[in-house]
């Protein structure tokens, strides 16, 4: 007997017992779909993070206000720092201006309620003053309207511009361009429609109104603002030193002693992007440890049914013996046969693992992650298939391979 005709009665045994063939590889598919699902998953969610920062480029960072130290020591008090205020950030504005390009955006208000006639937001929406750079450093892009004018932003009109899910809260089906909408009292007209960003992280990019910086300004009369600011180039290849530009700037604005700490946080945009690889790759080791220990069960489940056939078919051994199989071939014929079961099971697992891992992505992203194929997971789900075969054919096989001729012949 060749390969060729050892392969072929491998899928003739394979289809003698069809349903006992079809439960093992399910008990395979099972394996390989928690295996490739997992990992695609976090592919998907991955993809996602890259999606939030894509549209921040490379080169830009923020500065923010800098947290209270909490940590308290002998003698110390708690150290607070003063909130960056307009002044403040419109100066860095203009000294870092020729350098990059800036961005100053105020939080108005984190639990606004927006209202068009008898419909209003749950009070969660994000009411935020911005300026005119703001859209193009923080990747959004204006689906339907029009941005702000310079006019708009020069004389604080009250004009906004909406994100999906206040749409959705609001108008529905309804168009929402020209309408009037209040929010904390104050009436504003509808301009534009910001496209979907979506964000897994829940900062709530799509739950939000945007208004001119002078428009939040007024619209908060009364009360002390903070300002973060995001600056970006496109001509610096060495941020770190870009950064540290913008320190001293920051510093001297701030008036910060030269002996003293800064007064303020910077961080690069894309850090967050960059911490949650790290994360990645813990997860996927997490993942492929599930998925493995789920495989190393159906293994054992496919050597007890090879096991079994074995048995079944003692005397069809004892027969091919005496014509003059050898036990070479009679070990390689039940190898074939396991690893042809595992890969039926392997291709099945990994049909249903693509849209189930992309369906889970998709759901702990908001629809934000893009839809994966995994090549890669693909690939390694199958040479584990074939793994798998070897690992739980091998012992069957060789046990086959050992019979006597003789005795299998007797066997009942």
């Amino acid at each position: 007997m060749n390969i060729k005709e050892n392969i072929a009665e491998g899928l003739r045994s394979i289809k003698g017992n069809l349903l006992r063939t079809i439960l093992t590889a399910l008990i395979i598919s099972l394996g390989i779909t928690s295996l490739v699902g997992i990992l695609t998953a976090i592919d998907g969610i991955q993809s996602s993070v890259d999606n939030s920062f894509s549209g921040l480029g490379a080169n830009s960072f923020d500065i923010r206000n800098r947290p209270a130290n909490q940590i308290r020591r002998e003698g110390q008090k708690e150290k607070r720092f003063k909130n960056i205020d307009y002044r403040q950030a419109s100066r860095y504005k203009i000294l870092f201006a020729p350098k990059g390009k800036v961005s100053l955006k105020t939080n108005v208000s984190n639990n606004a309620i927006a209202k068009y006639l008898s419909k209003k937001t749950n009070p969660n929406t994000r009411l935020i003053g911005i300026d005119d750079n703001f859209i193009e450093l923080k990747g959004y892009k204006v689906g339907g309207g029009r941005n702000f004018s310079t006019n708009e932003f020069t004389n604080a009109v009250n004009v906004c511009l909406l994100g999906v899910d206040v749409i959705n809260q609001l108008f529905e089906k309804k168009n929402p361009i020209n309408q009037e909408i209040l929010v904390n009292g104050i009436r504003l007209k509808v301009i534009g429609i910001l496209a979907k960003k979506g964000n897994m992280m829940g900062g709530g990019d799509d739950r939000v109104v945007m208004v001119p910086l002078e428009t939040g300004r007024k619209m908060a009369v009364g009360r002390n603002l903070t300002f973060d600011i995001t600056t970006s180039s496109t001509k610096v290849e060495n941020l770190d030193n870009f950064m540290e530009e913008a320190r001293g700037v920051m510093r001297k604005v701030r008036m910060d002693p030269i002996t003293s700490e800064d007064s303020f946080s910077l961080d690069r945009s894309d850090s967050i992007a960059k911490s949650f690889e790290s994360i990645t790759s813990s997860l996927q080791l997490g993942g492929f440890v599930i998925g493995f220990i789920t495989l190393l069960g159906a293994s054992i489940a496919l050597m007890n049914i090879m096991m079994v056939s074995v048995s079944e078919r003692t005397r069809e051994i004892g027969i091919r013996k005496s014509l003059g199989a050898t036990p070479f071939r009679i070990l390689q014929q039940f190898l074939i046969e396991a690893i042809v079961i595992c890969l039926i099971g392997g291709i099945g697992g990994i049909i249903l693992a693509i849209p189930i891992g992309n369906l889970i992505a998709q759901g702990i992203s908001s629809g934000a992650a893009s839809f994966i194929i995994p090549w890669l997971w693909m690939t390694v789900g199958i040479i584990i298939c074939v793994l798998v075969g070897l690992f739980s054919g091998i012992y069957p096989a060789f046990k086959a391979s050992k019979l006597d001729p003789v005795d299998a012949l007797r066997y009942e």
